[in-house]
């Protein structure tokens, strides 16, 4: 399935792309439903219930599209240096609150902080540079994991079972503040700071629209190549994150865990190459799309 969520002649929809991807059916949802994107498609088949029938096709060309999961029930799971040449360039840093010592860049368990639900922005949607507050604004592409079944305790054999699909999400960064408090919350949460998109695709055990374990993401900066791995190089892989996360905190359908960014941030160059207003971010992962914003 790739589903999106959108608005078209000023009302908000959710529904199914076809095959080619050039046009979508609406499911038809209560407007209050619809609203909430992929949710209600989530919630609709963990209640065990038939998808509502489909509306007539519309050209994709007609839409505009809404993040998938335009409002997330909660917060945002994200992963820190969960690739190995990232996890180095940012513990070598300067900027990297985790490392205390030579040998710590790498960590042995996963780094989990989150994201506000408010930071989420769609693709085409403006990031914005909070001047006054930061100008140290910085991109990372990131694999993006749906929650399709929620639990507690789950664990790595099954993980795969309670997987919905992906999308992409761009984990914007303020670096100052990553680096002034001491942790990745704030800096991460700002508005805007959460583009995700541009649509969603099921993944899971059984499920072929992508497979997140193993599928490449790329991020260009104004067309200039940054960021270029597979996902099979995370250093925790999504099976890990889910049994790890889940075992003090149950999940829940709708859940979204962003898998963590490779090498190639801003911060890694000398000197950083920050963002500033008109830079154009575009984020590919295969079996997903594309995901495009420009900086204001």
């Amino acid at each position: 399935m790739k589903i999106a969520a959108y608005t078209y002649q000023n009302q908000n929809f959710v529904g199914l792309i076809s095959a080619d991807d050039a046009s979508v059916e609406a499911y038809a949802f209560a407007p209050e439903q619809a609203q909430r994107g992929l949710l209600a498609v989530i919630d609709c088949q963990q209640a065990g219930k038939p998808l509502p029938a489909r509306l007539a096709a519309v050209p994709m060309s007609e839409v505009k599209l809404r993040a998938p999961v335009p409002i997330p029930r909660r917060n945002i799971f994200c992963v820190g240096k969960n690739y190995f040449e990232h996890a180095l360039e940012f513990g070598t840093s300067g900027f990297d609150s985790s490392t205390g010592k030579a040998g710590d860049e790498i960590p042995k368990d996963p780094i989990i902080f989150t994201k506000v639900p408010e930071s989420v922005i769609a693709t085409g949607e403006a990031i914005q540079i909070p001047y006054g507050v930061s100008e140290a604004i910085d991109y990372e592409a990131e694999l993006t994991v749906i929650i399709g079944k929620g639990g507690k305790g789950i664990s790595e054999t099954d993980a795969m079972q309670h997987v919905w699909g992906y999308t992409i999400v761009n984990d914007v960064t303020a670096r100052d503040w990553q680096q002034r408090h001491k942790q990745w919350h704030l800096g991460k949460s700002f508005d805007t700071f959460c583009p995700m998109g541009p649509i969603a695709v099921s993944g899971g055990t059984g499920l072929d629209e992508c497979n997140g374990e193993d599928t490449q993401m790329k991020l260009w900066v104004n067309g200039e190549l940054r960021q270029n791995v597979g996902t099979k190089s995370l250093i925790f892989n999504i099976p890990k994150l889910i049994s790890v996360i889940s075992q003090g905190i149950t999940l829940y359908p709708g859940d979204l865990i962003a898998t963590g960014t490779p090498v190639g941030v801003g911060l890694g160059f000398k000197p950083p190459k920050y963002l500033k207003a008109g830079d154009v971010v575009r984020i590919q992962i295969g079996g997903i799309g594309m995901l495009e914003n420009t900086l204001i």
